[in-house]
């Protein structure tokens, strides 16, 4: 295979796809099989609310560190073999949950963390480069495989530990899958693959106005849906819930997630009016948002409607912040460099979001603050919104070789 050009692909487009979905499935299902146990994790451990906050924000900071360094990995190994050992580092991250004790339960959070990290910014590149005619469906399509996989965790996690005898083998359990999308993507790498030395080891492009509101509207998004993930199972629990029964609401929040994911970005795609539709989303977010703080409960329908809403914002918002840089970088490598800066400013911003509510739960004993912090992540998101627009403003982003000499994109 020359190095000099892009390889020989012996697989179709609709095997690719189905690699795409199957190591998506994995991106979501480790993180949320562990909010419905949280309240056993701290019984069983002895720890308060931002400890066990910290185990979660502590994997989404380490997703942050593999977005930032996602770019020169898949300079090195190519972008589908970096997808590939991506999720190999879920797995073992998975297996070491089986160890009921706190510092191996944050050490295999970091590895799932970075994992996923990694993988975002390489599945970003590879439906660029393999699957660029449907950007925004394959997009939707694969978001929709992780919230699945969230669905799944959050609903089972519960009896899981029940039948197993203990949350750490619940935990552990999501091992099998990461396995089998491993054996899964790997021989579809091999096939496909672009040569490490074909692609640029690129800057991440801070200097680029479209880059730095694309990771505004990322850190929006997933301030809100971390923050979500970790405590809205918790926090209905704090309301008299049965830990199963808040599972199920937290399984309902993701499945709303799934049509939102699916239909809203084919919508913006086809009508051209992205900032219409990432508007209405975020819409709904907050409202369910601030629905949810000043009235739990609604009386004869509960949090349910709630939970729509706010399943709506957050299951539309990624698949939007990721398919409107799909449509405005020209190629696989500048849409990688991109995504790495978004994905890694959101995901700083959306480690702290679990870590600081469980700090405001602990010193104001309730829960209320702790939602500000989430109507706050959804007003930078609306901004960020207003700000990137309908069309592209001036030039699209280019990749930029990184090295001393170099600058991000103006």
């Amino acid at each position: 295979m020359n190095g000099a050009g892009p390889p020989t692909k012996r697989v179709g487009a609709g095997v690719v796809l189905l690699g795409v979905l199957a190591v998506a499935a994995n991106l979501r299902a480790p993180l949320a099989g562990y909010p419905p146990l949280i309240e056993s994790v701290r019984d069983d451990l002895g720890v308060g609310a931002s400890a066990a906050g910290l185990v979660q924000s502590g994997a989404i900071l380490m997703m942050a560190v593999g977005s930032f360094v996602g770019p020169a990995v898949s300079a090195r190994t190519g972008r589908e073999r970096g997808l590939g050992w991506s999720v190999a580092l879920i797995a073992v991250g998975s297996l070491l949950r089986a160890v009921p004790a706190l510092p191996t339960l944050v050490v295999a959070s970091l590895l799932i963390g970075l994992g996923i990290g990694l993988a975002g910014v390489q599945l970003t590149g590879v439906v660029k480069h393999h699957l660029a005619d449907r950007a925004g469906a394959v997009t939707g399509g694969y978001v929709v495989s992780m919230m699945v996989g969230a669905t799944v965790a959050s609903a089972i996690a519960v009896p899981i530990a029940v039948g197993l005898g203990g949350w750490s083998w619940s935990m552990a359990v999501w091992t099998v899958p990461a396995v089998l999308a491993f054996v899964v993507w790997l021989p579809i790498a091999r096939h496909i693959s672009e040569p490490a030395a074909a692609a640029p080891r690129l800057a991440l492009p801070w200097r680029d106005a479209f880059a730095r509101r694309c990771a505004c509207y990322q850190a929006g998004t997933s301030t809100m849906f971390y923050g979500w993930i970790t405590w809205l199972a918790p926090y209905y629990e704090g309301q008299g819930w049965s830990a199963q029964r808040a599972g199920v609401l937290l399984a309902a929040w993701s499945v709303t997630q799934i049509p939102a994911a699916l239909l809203v970005p084919a919508l913006a795609e086809r009508h051209r009016r992205w900032r219409f539709w990432a508007g209405a989303t975020v819409a709904c977010g907050i409202a369910g948002t601030v629905g949810a703080m000043l009235v739990p409960q609604i009386p004869g329908v509960g949090p349910w409607g709630w939970a729509v809403l706010m399943g709506i914002g957050v299951g539309a918002g990624f698949p939007l912040g990721l398919a409107v840089i799909a449509w405005r970088t020209p190629d696989g490598h500048a849409s990688a460099a991109v995504s790495g800066l978004a994905l890694g400013v959101g995901y700083v911003a959306a480690g702290l979001a679990p870590l600081l509510m469980g700090l405001l739960i602990d010193v104001t004993g309730g829960y209320r603050a702790a939602i500000a912090v989430l109507v706050a992540g959804g007003l930078l998101q609306a901004g960020a919104i207003w700000r990137i627009g309908d069309e592209p403003r001036g030039r699209p982003v280019s990749p930029r070789p990184a090295g001393p000499a170099s600058q991000p994109g103006p």
